[in-house]
């Protein structure tokens, strides 16, 4: 579940800047408001917010634009939508005519990332494991899940090893960093529980054995007393 959750999440990498900017196109009127870039593997995720009432209006913009469709199509509908030009600035950047090439990196990146993020089949595993008796087995796929996350992480930083768009709205600027989900994914749990039991196990095979209800019916089974029993020998003949 917490893979799943990472892998829809929009905060990856974001940029966020509080400055003055034109806010609309053939119009000289100047807004202050927070720009938020939030970069997900799937798509981006643009946000301009002000709760202060500026020209009659309350500026509170929530645009996602996904890598499943053509950036320019999606680029070209902001333009008809009228959005506002710090929104229609950022999403140039990530069209396919832009000098940053954006797209190019962010997408694959992604695609990567959420090839390997998708690790819910080693994971259901590691439960299935982690009710028979091979413990260690168990331990050990609950490691490999840690791996395919770590795999997502190492093809997501790619990005980091490229020249930096710097996005200059007004006169501030700022370029992306990792976010949350990131950083979340490098402090997953699958590696701590995994390498935990791995080591319990031959520590103190027995406790290990103990806590989690493993060998209990089998235990009992051997346990069983068995008496001395006597054949019926005319019942034998008989027969």
């Amino acid at each position: 579940v917490f893979c799943a959750v990472l892998n829809f999440t929009d905060n990856w990498a974001e940029a966020r800047m509080t400055t003055n900017a034109t806010y609309k196109s053939f119009s000289s009127a100047v807004i202050n408001a927070e720009v938020g870039l939030h970069v997900g593997l799937y798509g981006i995720n643009v946000t301009l917010k002000n709760p202060v009432v500026q020209f009659n209006e309350t500026i509170n913009y929530n645009e996602m634009f996904s890598w499943h469709d053509l950036t320019e199509e999606e680029y070209e509908e902001a333009l008809e939508k009228g959005l506002p030009n710090p929104i229609l600035y950022i999403v140039e950047k990530f069209t396919l005519n832009s000098p940053c090439g954006l797209i190019f990196q962010y997408r694959y990146s992604g695609r990567f990332a959420s090839a390997t993020l998708t690790a819910f089949c080693s994971w259901m595993l590691s439960n299935i494991l982690f009710s028979m008796p091979v413990i260690l087995y168990a331990g050990y796929m609950m490691i490999v899940t840690a791996g395919f996350i770590f795999f997502s992480m190492a093809s997501f930083s790619t990005i980091m090893n490229v020249p930096q768009c710097v996005f200059s709205i007004g006169t501030d600027s700022v370029s992306t960093e990792y976010s949350h989900s990131f950083w979340l994914a490098l402090a997953t749990l699958c590696t701590i529980i995994g390498t935990v039991v791995v080591m319990l196990n031959f520590l103190m095979p027995e406790r290990i054995k103990t806590a989690f209800s493993v060998c209990v019916d089998g235990c009992e089974d051997e346990d069983v007393f068995y008496r001395e029993g006597y054949l019926n020998s005319v019942f034998l003949d008989g027969a």
